[in-house]
């Protein structure tokens, strides 16, 4: 089944360029276009894309606030956020926004077709040279609380909901281990992590990793530059 895809960028030449290197996949469609964020919020809801393509700086609601708006509904889409600018602000909202990655637009093709395929399965991707100035800039003690798509508030009320099973790979997972090094480090099966995974992304009410990564920072159960940390 090919995935839907909208490509927001207020840039003519560079929305027209994504959408053709996109609708050149066979597993992959471009549903729609849109040139600002205003526009995007309508179209993601009236076209029901699988994964958008989100431009930052846009005119009339840029893509910080559209990814807010367009990941705050039900059932909403995953959100890929490409942008030229390489800033700690811009990949820490985008994420707190909702998003499920975050790529330069300078990157290959290849990659940009990976990013859409990875979090339209549901995980996350971070262009590799933010991975560690997020954790290490962000992450330097409790912050304001987390906040997930939905807009609401997570806390250690939440936490008490999971397993200490759930909660020692949460710890490992936002260290930036992957679920076959999780395993290795618990000794258990990646099947058994992928389940841990999926219970405690549930109980707390997030979307992928990358979410639960910027909680356990937030809540200080994982402390800044861990070892591993650009596997994220």
């Amino acid at each position: 089944m090919s995935l839907k895809v909208l490509v927001v960028d207020d840039q003519g030449i560079v929305r027209a360029g994504f959408a053709a290197v996109i609708d050149a996949e066979d597993d992959m469609t471009v549903v729609g276009e849109a040139a600002d964020g205003a526009t995007a919020v309508v179209l993601a809801a009236e076209l029901a894309p699988d994964v958008v393509v989100m431009d930052v700086r846009m005119p009339e609601l840029d893509g910080i606030a559209a990814t807010r708006i367009i990941t705050g509904k039900e059932n909403a889409p995953r959100v890929l956020v490409l942008t030229t600018f390489d800033l700690d602000a811009y990949v820490f909202d985008a994420l707190r926004a909702g998003a499920s990655g975050f790529l330069l637009k300078d990157v290959h093709a290849s990659e940009l077709l990976d990013g859409i395929r990875v979090v339209a399965s549901g995980e996350s991707v971070l262009a590799p040279s933010a991975t560690r100035r997020l954790i290490g800039h962000y992450a330097s003690g409790p912050g304001a609380g987390f906040h997930s798509g939905s807009g609401t508030a997570k806390g250690p009320r939440e936490l008490e909901s999971l397993t200490g099973s759930q909660r020692n790979v949460l710890a490992l997972l936002a260290s930036g281990l992957n679920n076959a090094e999780i395993a290795a480090e618990l000794d258990i099966t990646v099947g058994t992590v992928k389940s841990h995974v999926n219970a405690l992304l549930r109980k707390l009410g997030l979307r992928d990793r990358v979410q639960a990564t910027i909680l356990a920072y937030d809540l200080g159960i994982t402390r800044p530059n861990p070892p591993g940390a650009e596997h994220l």
